[in-house]
């Protein structure tokens, strides 16, 4: 049975909403959190492309990655699926098989949908690329535009969103390439299609996530990289060959950080959550919550592959302090956002966050559903196109009901409801708890572990 058909049958199983009545209260726990999302897709692409088998453990089997294995298996690459090891049989750089009228569904992952173009741009058949509802409002112009200067050419609906129509060349050559919105899949797709052109690729690249970076350095690729204060340098030559390689995926701080949140919120609560992704173009969730008085240390700190990696031990009971959040720091936070507005929610004064436009690039239009959760929650905002500004109340405690729905299933702002809902009271009812599946099946099943038999 395809993968991904078997896990919609058992979230049909599952209830579609879950309702919060307590808040979660006081905790000494220590916790581990998923494979990182970013690097866990990374792997699978880049394991597609190299020669011979590589072992992942510590995967993330979320929908995102399950549909990223769907997608090379599609082209022709062989995948075994253990409970704790995954092995792809990589067969080069030309190793994809292409059939024609090719679909390839990146269901609700952008990381998945973006990145792959790069590694299809000599497709000798038109491939067509789709998505769901959500994905397919995201703005696909962004990777399409680049790539076709590389000799590919693009057929999008609208022009610019999904479904797409990929069509190849066999004379690919090198290009020149600003990225200037700090989109960390829009540099990697470059990359990635850089693999394949003839000649050197230079791109000036806005900084965001190095995930890519990083995994080309520890294969010893031919990729430079020169950082200047506010931006990257890179240049890419044709790839001749990717050794296979296994990796042990470190936790997702982007899924830590609802943890960390909540234990921040708490009054004197204590949690560890074990073996985290430290990357320091990732952390800008514990750079703005430090800022704020929270008190988070990294301990056992470690370099794997390229990657930090540490344990995080976060205490609750500090008083919390508002931010004028330097815009330097949101390419580092961009997927944590939501959850540190709740931060400011409680802390004492205004704090402000401006230029995330990309914000509304993702699943849903965050910075619409940021206000909507405060608002619900009973904190004044005021909101544009690109920014926040959020009034603080320390003594902020809610009694009465709130409904989350309607919200095209952004895992995101489910999860930021239920934390929400477990720090500050309140009878919560949130629609579509399907949607974690998309990055983090198994986020109520570890809050349990902390509170036993907190939703209905």
């Amino acid at each position: 049975m395809h993968i991904l058909a078997s896990l919609s049958v058992l979230i049909k199983i599952m209830s579609r909403k879950i309702i919060i009545k307590d808040k979660i209260g006081y905790y000494n726990k220590q916790i581990l959190v998923p494979g990182d999302k970013s690097l866990s897709i990374r792997w699978v692409l880049f394991s597609s492309i190299c020669d011979g088998v590589s072992i992942a453990k510590n995967l993330l089997m979320s929908e995102d990655v399950i549909s990223a294995v769907n997608a090379i298996k599609k082209l022709g690459i062989k995948v075994k699926i253990k409970k704790n090891e995954v092995k792809i049989y990589g067969k080069g750089l030309n190793g994809y098989k292409y059939k024609k009228n090719l679909i390839i569904n990146a269901q609700n992952s952008g990381t998945l949908g973006r990145l792959i173009l790069g590694l299809l741009i000599d497709t000798p058949y038109p491939i067509k690329l789709i998505g769901d509802k959500s994905l397919s409002k995201r703005d696909f112009k962004r990777v399409s535009e680049p790539l076709s200067k590389f000799g590919a050419n693009f057929k999008l609906k609208k022009n610019k969103n999904l479904p797409l129509k990929i069509f190849g060349s066999t004379n690919l050559k090198a290009i020149k390439y600003i990225e200037n919105k700090g989109s960390a899949q829009c540099k990697s797709s470059v990359m990635l299609g850089a693999f394949k052109a003839v000649g050197t690729t230079i791109i000036k690249a806005k900084k965001s996530r190095n995930h890519t970076e990083l995994l080309c350095k520890h294969l010893k690729l031919p990729v430079t990289i020169k950082e200047r204060k506010n931006y990257d340098e890179i240049k890419v030559k044709k790839v001749q060959k990717i050794k296979n390689f296994n990796y042990e995926i470190p936790s997702d701080i982007s899924s830590s950080a609802f943890f960390i949140v909540m234990t921040v919120l708490s009054k004197n609560s204590k949690l560890v959550i074990k073996n985290v992704n430290i990357n320091p173009s990732r952390i800008g969730v514990v750079t703005i919550l430090k800022r704020m008085g929270a008190n988070i240390i990294f301990k056992n700190k470690k370099i794997y592959k390229g990657e930090k990696k540490a344990d995080l031990e976060i205490k609750g009971g500090k008083k919390l302090k508002p931010i004028n959040c330097p815009s330097r720091l949101n390419s580092g936070a961009i997927d944590e956002f939501l959850v540190i507005f709740l931060v400011a929610a409680k802390a004492g004064g205004i704090s402000y966050f401006k230029n995330l436009e990309e914000l509304n690039q993702k699943e849903s239009p965050r910075l619409k559903w940021a206000q909507t959760i405060l608002s619900k929650i009973g904190v004044k905002t005021i909101t544009s196109t690109n920014s926040i500004k959020i009034f603080g109340n320390p003594n902020l405690n809610i009694d009465k009901r709130i409904t989350i729905k309607n919200y095209l299933k952004d895992h995101r702002v489910f999860m930021t409801s239920v934390i929400a809902a477990l720090s500050f009271g309140g009878k919560w009812t949130i629609h579509d708890r399907e949607s974690i599946n998309t990055s983090f099946p198994n986020f109520l099943k570890i809050l349990s572990k902390i509170k036993k038999n907190f939703y209905d």
